[in-house]
């Protein structure tokens, strides 16, 4: 095995590979620009019909072919979509289309390709060398590098600054190479990333520009050329883009492809996206998944919320797990030794806990948490008219009836509340409308039950009570 380089210390390469520059040749490695080399990986993934963009769900017919279009024809891309959306998520993906390994020239400060070294100094150590020039490998996650723009972002940081270090030892400051190459220059041959570019400041593009377009880095009122390859990423929130902060003309004319993202269009997709992503602690059934789903669409639409901001997918992913924990809390503090799986009532949760992540118009402020109250009650009766609207209920409001009450949330086990029905007739509609199949556990049945209690009550056909215990009881006068 050959020796990993700091670099590339978490990726040490094959010990078949060419380690010097006349090996290299001998190989038959090609040299392609950063561009070329996606390009002609994304389109063997397309003949042999792989996936492109792993994880990104919901941009199936929308976004991925006119990203797969920006790539084939090597732009550089700014993607322009409110928060939330998966620009960063999708950006990353793109690593995964670059060779797994690539050459460079070991012991240089940026990714220099053996053949063609970029540098003075590795330009002179290529003319001393000959085919003896060491190389080195470099994995594909070491060739990208994300940035966020913030105000206080220097010219330093993305372009590179004179290092006192080279001047203290001995170097002039005359001397191109005493400079410190920032972000950009160090992702020669790979891809650089920006989130949320407006932010940047003008002079900042300004100099970005510069490196991209006349390909020079000036520093200290010098000029060093730098022949730089590089695929330039940017994402950009369109209220910031036309409002906020903007984009410098000539910076914006670089990017050849412009391209809106958006959230999940379809119901299922947005489920998807929340099954895919949530790390939840206990089992959200499909019904709780939907109503939740539903939930994130109805605050997207309302009129009380600020959608210039949007409201992220993350809402949803973050409900979704905070559901899950509030059903490892109910049923530790109830001692049911069941597996923990999520009931409607674990949602009275989340209204409070989320608000944080919604923008409200001047009118809905002090009214958070009423106005995500009612927008969630809405999306758990929706979903149970999508899902058990057409079942017949009546055996379950007899079983009620003929109990009484039937109480169920804090302190109350799956097996207590199964006891207080009894046998219910047509259970197991109830269980397929849910998604639940017909033989669940007590945790699933139970889930199935409270689900179809509360849709009765919130469609005005059984009576509820909140507890000052935390229980919730259905039915009863």
């Amino acid at each position: 095995m050959s020796e990993p380089t700091s670099a590339n210390l978490t990726h040490p390469w094959p010990e078949n590979l060419p380690t010097t520059l006349g090996a290299l040749r001998a190989s038959g490695h090609r040299h392609r620009s950063v561009k070329a080399e996606i390009r002609e990986n994304l389109l063997e993934l397309m003949r042999a019909g792989k996936p492109r963009f792993p994880g990104i769900v919901g941009f199936d017919e929308t976004v991925l072919p006119d990203l797969e279009r920006a790539l084939l024809a090597g732009h550089d891309v700014v993607l322009l979509g409110e928060r939330g959306q998966g620009k960063t998520r999708l950006i990353r993906t793109l690593v995964g289309l670059l060779d797994e390994w690539t050459p460079v020239i070991s012991g240089a400060e940026l990714h220099e390709h053996p053949y063609a070294p970029i540098t003075p100094g590795q330009q002179r150590r290529a003319a001393e060398l000959g085919d003896d020039l060491p190389v080195a490998w470099v994995h594909r996650e070491q060739r990208y590098a994300e940035k966020l723009a913030t105000p206080d972002t220097s010219v330093g940081d993305l372009i590179g600054d004179v290092d006192p270090m080279k001047v203290a030892a001995g170097r002039t400051l005359g001397d191109p190479e005493t400079i410190h190459f920032g972000l950009v220059p160090r992702m020669h041959r790979g891809i650089v990333a920006v989130n949320e570019l407006p932010d940047l400041a003008e002079r900042i593009q300004v100099a970005l520009l510069n490196v991209l377009e006349e390909r020079d880095v000036q520093v200290r009122g010098y000029v060093l050329r730098l022949d730089l390859d590089i695929l330039l990423l940017a994402s950009a929130n369109p209220e910031d883009y036309t409002n906020r902060g903007r984009i410098i003309t000539p910076l914006k004319d670089r990017f050849g492809a412009e391209i809106r993202t958006h959230y999940p269009i379809d119901l299922e997709l947005e489920v998807d996206l929340v099954r895919q992503e949530a790390a939840t602690v206990a089992t959200v059934p499909e019904h709780l998944l939907e109503a939740l789903a539903r939930f994130t669409r109805a605050v997207r639409e309302s009129t009380a919320v600020d959608q210039r901001s949007g409201v992220s997918a993350r809402f949803s992913i973050a409900a979704a797990e905070t559901v899950s924990a509030a059903a490892v809390r109910r049923a530790v503090l109830a001692g049911d030794d069941d597996p923990v799986v999520a009931r409607v009532g674990d949602t009275e949760a989340i209204t409070a806990t989320l608000r944080g992540k919604v923008e409200f118009e001047q009118d809905g402020e002090g009214r958070e948490v009423e106005i995500l109250e009612h927008l969630l009650r809405r999306s758990i009766a929706e979903t149970w008219r999508s899902r058990l609207g057409g079942v017949d209920l009546s055996g379950l409001v007899d079983a009620v009836e003929e109990a009484g009450a039937v109480a169920t949330g804090e302190g109350v086990t799956s097996a207590d509340l199964l006891s207080q029905l009894g046998s219910v007739p047509g259970l197991s509609a109830i269980l397929e409308a849910t998604g639940l199949g017909e033989v669940p556990g007590p945790a699933e049945a139970a889930s199935a039950i409270e689900f179809a209690l509360e849709g009765l009550h919130l469609t005005r056909r059984l009576a509820k009570d909140e507890l000052a215990d935390g229980r919730t009881v259905y039915g009863g006068e």
